[in-house]
Parts: C-alpha cells; structure tokens; sequence
C-alpha cells in the first residue's frame, strides 16, 4: 500500500468514525429530550396528583363537618 492509499484509507476511517459520532450524538439528544418531556409529564401529574389530594382533604372535612351538625341534631 502506497502513503497515498493509506492516507485516503485513515481519511476514510475518520470520516465513519465522525459520521458515526455525529449519528451517537443525534441519538443521545433525543434520548435526552424524551427524559425532560417524561419528566415534565411526571411534575405535571404530580401537581394533579396533590391538587386531587388537597380538594379530598376539603371534601372529606365538609362531610366531617355535616356528619357532626348532623348528630347535634338527633
């Protein structure tokens, strides 16, 4: 092999290797981008999620409330 052939061979070399670090990068963003978008979905739920909880913890007081006016009553 000539110092011509192998240079083209490296250069070669180098230009799959760049094409499959740039192909890994691309495939590390997306993966990165689903995390933040699974992460905000999960905050998101959570905030539903405590919100449901703070209005049972109301209705749940009301109806305590009720059940005892009702038995001052009887």
């Amino acid at each position: 092999m000539t110092a011509e052939e192998d240079i083209a061979s490296v250069a070669g070399q180098l230009a799959a290797l760049t094409h499959k670090v740039e192909q890994m990068a691309g495939e590390l963003k997306e993966v990165r981008e689903r995390a933040e978008s699974d992460r905000e979905r999960s905050d998101t739920q959570q905030e539903r999620i405590d919100l449901a909880a703070g209005e049972l913890a109301d209705v749940s007081e009301r109806l305590q409330a009720a059940a005892n006016a009702l038995r001052e009553t009887i």
